[in-house]
């Protein structure tokens, strides 16, 4: 191609007022790599091989989108462009060869174009300003009803509540560790790479549950592979033992713990520490130390039923399966669906029967998901897309026939092939 063969450069090898070296498609996808990643945004080729690890959404994050056109992630999910840009500057190390098309692989062009189009209006109507009294008049509601107070933090670590990213970090943190007993980095972690790369296997950690549980494409393969670690074509049912009641109790816990030890995340650690010091001292004189104990699981039973329920009814009955390299908005349609709204829903759900919005537009305030949804449905029309609006109730039943759809899947690959 019209620049340099397969050089291996690495940071800083682009001087300024040089000459930028071009690269194929062919040439960046052989750099998908652990500890040789290179990615595409606007065009521009960088190497994050050894920067990915300094990343502030961590390695795993940048890192699903190597070798790929990123330049839509990135600007779903930084709110200063231009800031950020001067990161990148020491790792760029090229740029696309003229005759290139901009994405690689066989992807709709036009839809890209038409989607970052529709990105750019919803900031020309400022849909990505959050509004203070709005986010005020949910944290009076969430520190009168902590079990909500997920949804707090979830907008805390998306959107930009305050103008300063410092203090939405601060009162993330606060949230996270001192109302649930969580660590922040550790959400963020998880929760960013679900958005990334939504319903993958192995890059969204929301549904790779195997050998638990087995969605999508992972029923054929285990079938196929002759793997039965429990009675899958059962899971539909076992699910109600170990799912929704066990998620946020066990998993997350061990999970959380486990994570802020290993990363030495010690300022998460003292913060959580802060949430069990006051929960045990505030109902250790009224119920003593089995009840409070009692009173903890019950507690985090009743919040994982939740969370279960409302975060898996837009994904679980989508398509789930390994990475297929679609543009952003075909991958954020293809694993989400949103839920009808009304007054009920969209406070039991925290706005996140949006679903649809809220994948496309991870930094947009949830009180502004009504009004970008008509220019979200005009676009989905226009290029065939599908639109997927269910009943509340069909919804949260649409997990179970998910799962057991699945589960039948497995039983007849593991019987017959």
């Amino acid at each position: 191609m019209g620049g340099v063969g397969e050089p291996g450069p690495r940071e800083g090898s682009a001087q300024p007022g040089a000459p930028l070296p071009t690269f194929s498609w062919e040439q960046i996808r052989a750099h998908d790599q652990p500890g040789d990643k290179w990615l595409v945004i606007e065009r521009r080729v960088y190497d994050i091989s050894r920067w990915a690890q300094r990343h502030p959404g961590g390695s795993r994050l940048i890192g699903h989108h190597g070798a790929e056109d990123a330049t839509d992630a990135f600007r779903a999910f930084h709110q200063d462009l231009n800031f950020v840009r001067k990161f990148l500057q020491p790792l760029l190390i090229g740029e696309l060869a003229p005759e290139e098309p901009s994405q690689d692989g066989p992807l709709n062009a036009q839809l890209v174009e038409d989607f970052r189009a529709l990105h750019q209006a919803a900031e020309d109507m400022k849909l990505f300003d959050a509004s203070p009294t709005f986010f005020a008049f949910l944290l009076g509601h969430i520190l009168a009803m902590e079990a909500q107070s997920w949804c707090l933090q979830h907008d805390l670590g998306h959107a930009s509540i305050f103008k300063k990213s410092r203090w939405n970090h601060v009162a993330q943190k606060f949230v996270m560790g001192q109302l649930k007993g969580f660590s922040a980095h550790w959400w963020n972690f998880r929760h960013f790479q679900h958005h990334a790369k939504p319903n993958i296997f192995h890059k969204d950690p929301d549904v790779t549950v195997a050998p638990v549980f087995l969605l999508g494409e992972s029923s054929v393969e285990y079938g196929k592979k002759k793997r039965r670690y429990l009675p899958y074509n059962q899971q539909h049912l076992y699910f109600f033992l170990i799912g929704p009641p066990l998620l946020t109790l066990v998993n997350f816990e061990v999970e959380n713990l486990a994570y802020m030890l290993v990363c030495m995340q010690w300022a998460d650690l003292l913060w959580a520490a802060s949430f069990y010091a006051r929960f045990f001292l505030s109902y250790l004189p009224f119920y003593g130390v089995p009840g409070v104990l009692l009173f903890f699981v019950a507690v985090r039973v009743l919040e994982s039923h939740w969370f279960v329920w409302i975060t898996q009814m837009n994904h679980i009955p989508k398509e789930i399966g390994h990475e297929k390299h679609r543009d952003w908005a075909s991958s954020q349609l293809a694993a989400t669906c949103n839920v009808e709204p009304s007054l009920f829903t969209n406070w039991f759900s925290g706005h996140l029967n949006f679903q649809i919005e809220h994948h496309l537009f991870p930094r947009m305030p949830r009180h502004n998901y009504s009004r970008v949804a008509p220019l979200v449905k005009s676009l989905c029309a226009k290029h065939g897309l599908s639109y997927e609006v269910k009943p509340f109730l069909t919804a949260l039943v649409d997990i179970v026939r998910s799962l057991k759809k699945s589960g039948d899947i497995w039983l007849d690959a593991y019987l017959h092939q």
